[in-house]
């Protein structure tokens, strides 16, 4: 877990750009300084006036939730990943509760949900999504979705995972191509990706196609300021200036204005950094469940060990249930076998983590991030719904400085 230097004092849900950077941006369209009341930075607490969900749990049990369970309709599960076909086709083999799997994007899970709320014609049943931000700042507060933790059995999970449920942490890692550079990365310090060196050499998921990066650089703008300001000192031997604007924002703002290779999936990154035969391909940021393809494609993906300040970000993926759904108690089943091993382990070997403690990591992950767990940036889901508010200005100061 990241120990972040505590920052400065300053309001949440803003993004830090001051004086003539401000003009700048707001030139642009963007207020990039809010006023008014910022959201609140603690987790939902649960809606007293929402729809009961199945039975109560002071009646919960384990057999009592399967004998309800077998009662009602098939579900349907959609998740980012494709591997939950495979996990409901064993759900329904283990329990006998019939379990669809279907892949879908993030986006479009938020916009199948939404839709059939608002229409009363729930169909889809449970969600795994991976962001958590409008999770917590949408589709709980609008009750389009209700958030569900097992009231036993499960005190390896830790609170902060809970509400929303978490049921995987996942990791974005900075990325070289071990073919050309050998053993060590060429890149020591995250201030370097906006050297001149690096123009047109850093590869990345487009920002304004995956919110998650931009959550991450306001939970490092909220929680690590310093720590990124730090960086830059250790870099650049000076302090860097955060009068007019945070550290954060700036290398923000540095990164897009040194021309990086944007991509539209992470199958892409992967393989513009890790494909054979390059005198000089990019480094970049790319989940490591991407280095699966090391193997199946003869990529050379190897991990920017010892980077500062951090190897990587991981984020969380949470499972949701939605509040109209017509089968409550197999839901719940579903999602209280995403906590166990038999459930979740075909993600794991991805290099995704169990928010179950008692649950190891897998030994079949390709990357080998399990070695290098501590020095991920984790984000802390008490500001998830500040992440989600100021998303549309950090895209904005992307944009002003990008391409």
């Amino acid at each position: 877990m990241l120990t972040a230097t505590p920052p400065r004092p300053r309001a949440r849900g803003t993004v830090i750009v001051r004086g003539a950077a401000r003009v700048a941006v707001t030139a642009m369209g963007a207020a990039l300084v809010l006023t008014g009341c910022t959201p609140s930075s603690a987790p939902p607490a649960p809606d007293a006036d929402a729809p009961a969900l199945g039975i109560p749990d002071d009646e919960y049990s384990l057999k009592a939730l399967i004998a309800a369970a077998e009662k009602e309709d098939p579900i349907v599960v959609y998740d980012v990943s494709g591997k939950i076909v495979d996990i409901a086709a064993a759900f329904t083999a283990e329990y006998g509760v019939k379990a669809t799997g279907v892949k879908a994007k993030a986006n479009e899970q938020q916009e199948i949900m939404t839709r059939e709320a608002q229409s009363g014609n729930v169909q889809g049943d449970v969600y795994l999504m991976t962001d958590e931000p409008a999770v917590s700042a949408e589709l709980i507060p609008s009750k389009a979705a209700t958030s569900w933790f097992p009231p036993s059995g499960f005190d390896e999970v830790p609170e902060q995972y809970r509400s929303p449920l978490a049921i995987t942490t996942e990791i974005d890692a900075w990325t070289y191509n071990t073919e050309t550079y050998g053993d060590t990365c060429p890149v020591d310090n995250m201030w370097a990706l906006t050297d001149a060196e690096w123009k047109g050499r850093v590869a990345l998921s487009d920002p304004l196609l995956r919110a998650d990066f931009l959550y991450w650089v306001n939970q490092m703008q909220t929680h690590a300021d310093d720590e990124v300001a730090a960086a830059y000192q250790e870099h650049f031997s000076k302090t860097i200036d955060t009068s007019e604007q945070s550290a954060t924002a700036q290398w923000l703002a540095a990164l897009g204005a040194n021309e990086p290779i944007l991509k539209q999936s992470g199958g892409d990154v992967a393989e513009a950094i890790g494909a054979s035969g390059q005198a000089a391909p990019p480094v970049g940021m790319v989940s490591t469940a991407e280095y699966r393809s090391n193997a199946d494609a003869g990529y050379h993906l190897g991990l920017c060990e010892g980077i500062t300040p951090w190897l990587g970000r991981s984020y969380t993926k949470v499972a949701v249930i939605a509040t109209g759904t017509s089968s409550p108690n197999a839901s719940k089943l579903f999602v209280q076998y995403l906590l166990t091993e038999k459930g979740i382990g075909p993600q794991l070997v991805d290099g995704k983590f169990s928010t179950n403690a008692a649950i190891a990591a897998s030994d079949a992950e390709p990357s080998g991030i399990a070695q290098s767990r501590d020095q991920v940036f984790d984000p802390d889901p008490a500001t998830a719904a500040d992440d989600h508010s100021t998303l549309a200005e950090w895209q904005d100061l992307w944009t002003l400085h990008g391409r």
